[in-house]
């Protein structure tokens, strides 16, 4: 019930985000028409960009609700995780086109209304600030890279509105371009960092490694357990982990021996919050069914 709940959640999180986004582009191509701003204008594609693929993420977060099946035994987390990827690439190919287009303009500036540049750039900060602060409670990595995206946009917009202002007072329009490269390789390089993690979660590294070492740790500690192979920990979407591990046990023990070990298996893997556990205890002289030698 709690997992259903927070998916609906963070689905709902996306789903403000796409409805806000889709709104505001339309105001940005308007807004970018009538003050004659090519930033303006850039961003609003940009922008497009963004609500496309945050409309792809909101699809894959409310298919990565559905429970598991015959075909996903695990369910469909893992779609959660794919949108996070496939947006990690749109922003990096968004990032590379907002600086092919602010380089050149180091060259040749324009002067655009600065005046209807700081009311848009106002409209923006808040719109975008307030779909990013949404997606800012999500927990999953595909809400975590929308929230670059969201993050980039109200970035943009600061830009956009220090500007504005500068442009007021003084005839200084090389700061725009200025200011659009800044905040883009900033994105770039955290949005790099995340598709990184995407993609070494969709090949099952784990998650953390320290996380990895800390589960071994306790399952050594448990009393008549010798030895532990077999430890897997993966993710599904970067926030519901499962484990799964081989523990050989000492001597040949009962129903209530096994079961003691059991319980303080599950006690001490209550704080790690894990989806889905599977552990499977060996005896003396069985041979590891997964082909490892039984260590003795």
């Amino acid at each position: 019930m709690h997992d259903h709940h927070h998916a609906h959640t963070a689905s709902g999180r996306i789903g403000w985000a796409f409805f806000l986004n889709v709104s505001f582009t339309v105001i940005e191509f308007i807004g970018g028409v009538l003050t004659n701003s090519t930033a303006i204008m850039a961003d609003a594609v940009h922008d497009l960009g963004d609500s496309l693929s945050i409309g792809l993420a909101w699809l894959l977060s409310k298919l990565s609700n559905r429970r598991a099946d015959g075909v996903f035994t695990y369910g469909y987390h893992r779609f959660s995780l794919f949108g996070a990827l496939i947006n990690g690439f749109v922003l990096i190919a968004g990032s590379l086109w907002v600086l092919s287009e602010a380089v050149p303009r180091l060259m040749q500036p324009t002067l655009p209304d600065a005046v209807g540049m700081f009311w848009l750039a106002i409209l923006g900060v808040a719109v975008n600030g307030y779909a990013a602060y949404k997606l800012s409670h999500g927990k999953t990595l595909n809400e975590r890279v929308l929230n670059l995206h969201l993050l980039e946009d109200v970035l943009g917009w600061v830009a956009v509105l220090v500007v504005a202002v500068v442009l007021m007072f003084v005839d200084w329009p090389i700061l725009d371009p200025l200011l659009s490269i800044a905040f883009t390789l900033f994105i770039l390089v955290n949005v790099i960092r995340n598709v990184i993690s995407a993609i070494a979660l969709l090949m099952q590294a784990t998650p953390d490694k320290a996380l990895h070492q800390r589960v071994v740790a306790e399952f050594l500690a448990v009393d008549n357990v010798r030895e532990a192979h077999h430890v897997h920990v993966w993710s599904l979407d970067g926030e519901h982990h499962v484990l799964t591990a081989h523990l050989g046990v000492e001597g040949q023990l009962g129903p209530a021996q096994q079961l003691a070990i059991k319980e303080e298996i599950r006690r001490r893997l209550d704080a790690y919050d894990f989806l889905h556990t599977t552990i499977e205890f060996e005896f003396p002289d069985e041979a590891c069914r997964d082909g490892l030698p039984h260590a003795q």
